[in-house]
């Protein structure tokens, strides 16, 4: 029996399929960016040193961002299981796997909870940061840092849906928490007089928490009620689980090299000065969001190459990759196009302070400018993780990072680039994950069509 009771999807990738897939996979990755863009804009507009609390939100969302990335990519190992064996008929083969992955990661995900709660000031002098930024540092992760585990739930749950060709629940996860979020932010961040008082950076970690658990709840309650997913823990493992915990091991760490990129980005934005990180801090949020709806091909290649790779249908994967490539260029030029046209009042929706936005403003443009290379970067991104080729991302991202983006920050920082220089690197480094994923799926696909 297809354990999604309300939704089947053939192999097709017309135009319309992969928008019926992509357009709920944006709408639903841009969930935890957006989270992270309404603390930015609300923290930036408060009355009391909203620069350092900003600075602070940028410093302590890149090293919980760092977290969520390299744990939630459960959700790419269970989406490309799922979908593989989907696509090869099998579905039935695997009903006990997800909980048990889903398990797996919740527990490692309390443990990296308990571990780091203690050490929060060690962790974010690590970050550069000092004083008064250091002690909002603390006070907002100390509460942040709770909704961690509920997050990695909501990544694993997304797997499952995504491995059964389903982005529509995934995507009402998604907006029900971040209007939530919102919504707790404008009220906890401001408080409302007479009731509630200003909690400022506190407000916004405890609305991020709040969010983070409702979306957990209609996460399992989706779960029981749309799939005949087992929830029922039970041993032996299933046979699928080493391959699954290789994978996670490769994008483990994979994405311990991509926020190694992260770190020294914030590391040094965070050195430059508060007025840098916070201009630094407005610039990561745009580019994630940017990042992550151009993320909805991505996602529908995600779900769609790992079910044609289980039925080897090796002509459709390529026409599949052509399609996404013209989609994913075209979202992104639409998206540097919007930020060009409102170039000097998109700064302003984040601060009013002048020196920040002289800043931000100055290196905007190159935020801007990545946008349509992203895209091609994380389209053929999302079609190797489908097909499990976990490996190759693995090697790709470290030599990437270690050879291209670490040597251009250095070197763009000792001519005084700043945050020009944070920019310029990051840029090269979405270059150079790129182009070799695209050379790499063509040669071996390719040979396979014609032979």
């Amino acid at each position: 029996m297809y354990l999604c009771k309300n939704f089947f999807l053939k192999t097709d990738i017309s135009f319309k399929r992969i928008n019926k897939l992509a357009i709920p996979a944006l709408i639903a990755g841009i969930a935890e960016p957006l989270l992270s863009i309404t603390d930015t804009a609300i923290i930036g507009n408060i009355d009391n040193n909203a620069t350092e609390s900003l600075a602070a939100v940028g410093i302590v969302g890149a090293f919980i961002s760092m977290l969520i990335w390299v744990f939630g990519q459960i959700r790419s190992a269970i989406s490309s299981i799922v979908s593989q064996y989907l696509g090869a008929n099998k579905i039935d083969e695997i009903k006990g796997l997800p909980i048990q992955a889903i398990t797996i990661v919740v527990l490692g995900s309390l443990f990296v909870l308990a571990i780091s709660y203690p050490f929060a000031k060690e962790i974010f002098q690590f970050y550069n940061a000092s004083g008064e930024v250091l002690n909002y540092c603390i006070s907002y992760f100390e509460i942040r840092i709770f909704g961690f585990p509920f997050s990695l739930f909501v990544f694993a749950v997304f797997g499952v849906f995504r491995g059964l060709q389903n982005t529509f629940y995934p995507m009402i996860i998604a907006i029900v928490g971040a209007l939530l979020n919102i919504v707790l932010d404008i009220i906890l961040v401001y408080g409302i007089e007479g009731f509630i008082p200003a909690m400022n950076i506190e407000g916004a970690a405890y609305a991020s928490v709040f969010a983070q658990i409702s979306m957990a709840v209609i996460s399992l309650i989706l779960l029981i009620k749309k799939t005949s997913i087992s929830l029922k823990i039970s041993l032996p493992f299933h046979s699928e689980i080493p391959k699954l915990l290789g994978m996670i091991g490769n994008l483990f760490i994979r994405t311990i090299a991509l926020n190694t990129a992260l770190y020294f980005a914030t590391a040094y934005a965070t050195d430059y000065g508060k007025e840098y990180i916070a201009a630094y801090t407005i610039g990561i949020n745009i580019w994630l969001l940017g990042a992550f709806m151009i993320d909805g091909y991505s996602s529908a290649g995600n779900i769609l190459a790992g079910k044609l790779l289980g039925a080897k249908d090796y002509k459709t994967l390529l026409k599949l990759s052509n399609k996404l490539t013209k989609y994913g260029i075209v979202t992104g030029v639409l998206i540097a196009s919007f930020g060009f046209l409102f170039y000097n009042y998109i700064g302003e929706i984040f601060t009013q302070e002048k020196n920040v936005l002289v800043a931000f403003n100055h290196v905007f443009w190159i935020v801007l400018l990545t946008q349509p290379i992203s895209a091609l970067t994380f389209i053929f991104d999302g079609m190797f993780k489908g097909m499990g080729f976990m490996k190759y991302l693995r090697n790709l991202l470290i030599l990437s990072t270690a050879f291209v983006f670490i040597p251009t920050l250095l070197v763009f920082d000792y001519l005084d680039y700043k945050l020009v220089a944070i920019w310029i690197a990051f840029t090269l480094w979405i270059l150079a994950r790129g182009l070799p994923l695209i050379f790499k799926f063509r040669s071996k696909f390719l040979p396979l069509i014609n032979s």
